[in-house]
């Protein structure tokens, strides 16, 4: 019997892997144009990491993560998000400085499979460690509006801004009463928070405390943090980012400061429709050990961006077919010049006629076809075959090419 893979865990091939790719390398590209440089962190961390830093009463601790002991008995847990490992590794170097990082890879999180959860799933981020200012909110929340827009996932942004540690003392006492008078519109699994932590409950989908009996944190905020928030909006409206305040978003993780933020997919007909979210986490580092710094960042789910945005599987560019007793080392000589180009090239690696080479070609979705026929080569539309002559390969950007030294 053939072993199967677990639980909540995917293979992503070709096709669909064509469609992954792209995504991934718009994101590399993105980011990087932003200024925030690649970091990779360890895929998995002590655990204290994530008890002090997501917090020990956070579902994501208690429940979800994966947990483990090595061989010397230390307890490490397979990563469940992104931010407390790139700040660790921040505070690692020297803890000084600003730091603009971007990351990808998967995460792991036990939770129940379906549409849009997976219990290994993979996360795209960018984290601005070392700056206080609103600036660093809008640009980020920027970011994350233009890399959604290119994958072409509508959406609706939500904002918040959840105080400071002094600002939000006051409502955490009244929305813990407020809590308690409505218990029993509680899910049986968040009744035991009110006291514990009874923002998480803001975030739950199950419970319906009455809106209206709730406070909401914008009557508590300190000047600071109402002005923080109104250069954040005022920075979104002069970019043109339009945007909703919501006064129950409070994100799942408690290390989350004055602004908050998600992108909802308006065309996810699921409850796990959050394709993108983050905020401002100021506090985090002096929970880790280190000094005081502020920071600020998102992190989003490839796998429900695509779900939302499924867009077509791209094919190759040119499928190369030999005929004339062309074989598959001539061919790849062919190639190489195409590839330098930037074109995406296959060809069969076995001998085949030349009618199987072409079945071949209409499989791999290739735009073009290259028929070589000995020093020949000459380019056909995929579709349609029509015989293009050497001057339309410019339209890829391969000026330099001369069909007949390959050059």
């Amino acid at each position: 019997m053939i072993i199967r893979s677990p639980k909540g865990t995917d293979v992503i091939g070709p096709p669909r892997s064509a469609r992954w790719r792209e995504v991934l390398t718009l994101w590399e590209n993105l980011s990087g144009s932003y200024g925030y440089e690649l970091v990779i962190t360890p895929v998995f961390e002590f655990t204290e990491l994530f008890e002090r830093g997501v917090g020990e009463t956070n579902e994501m601790v208690t429940k979800q993560m994966y947990t483990f002991a090595d061989r010397r008995g230390r307890s490490l847990s397979l990563r469940p998000e992104g931010t407390a490992g790139v700040m660790r590794a921040y505070l690692a170097q020297g803890g000084t400085g600003r730091w603009k990082v971007a990351y990808s890879g998967p995460m792991f999180r036990y939770e129940q499979p379906q549409g849009g959860r997976r219990r290994q799933f993979w996360q795209i981020g960018v984290e601005c460690v070392g700056s206080a200012s609103a600036a660093a909110d809008v640009e980020v929340i920027a970011l994350a509006e233009e890399f959604l827009s290119a994958v072409g996932v509508e959406n609706e942004l939500l904002i918040n801004s959840l105080g400071d540690g002094e600002c939000r003392a006051a409502h955490l006492e009244d929305l813990r009463a407020a809590m308690v008078r409505s218990m029993a519109d509680l899910c049986s699994s968040h009744r035991d928070l009110v006291e514990l932590n009874p923002l998480r409950i803001l975030d739950c989908k199950l419970c319906r405390p009455d809106p209206e009996a709730l406070p909401d944190i914008a009557d508590y905020w300190c000047g600071s943090c109402r002005d923080h928030f109104a250069e954040v909006r005022q920075g979104l409206d002069d970019l043109g980012i339009a945007y909703r305040r919501s006064s129950r978003l409070v994100r799942g993780l408690d290390y989350y400061s004055r602004t908050t933020f998600e992108y909802v997919a308006t065309t996810l007909e699921t409850s796990q429709s959050t394709v993108l979210g983050g905020g401002r986490y100021d506090g985090l580092a002096e929970t880790l050990g280190g000094r005081p710094v502020p920071g600020v960042g998102f992190a989003g789910g490839i796998d429900r961006m695509l779900l939302a945005a499924p867009g077509e599987d791209a094919g190759l560019d040119v499928f190369l077919v030999g005929e004339g007793g062309v074989a598959a080392l001539d061919l790849m000589e062919w190639a190489a010049p195409l590839r330098r180009a930037g074109l995406r090239v296959g060809f069969e690696l076995d001998a085949r006629s030349v009618k199987a080479q072409f079945r071949a070609a209409t499989r791999s979705r290739a735009r073009y076809v290259g028929v070589v026929s000995g020093e020949r080569l000459e380019m056909r539309e995929g579709r349609d075959r029509e015989t293009l002559g050497p001057e339309d390969l410019e339209k890829w950007g391969m000026k330099a090419f001369d069909p007949e030294t390959r050059a």
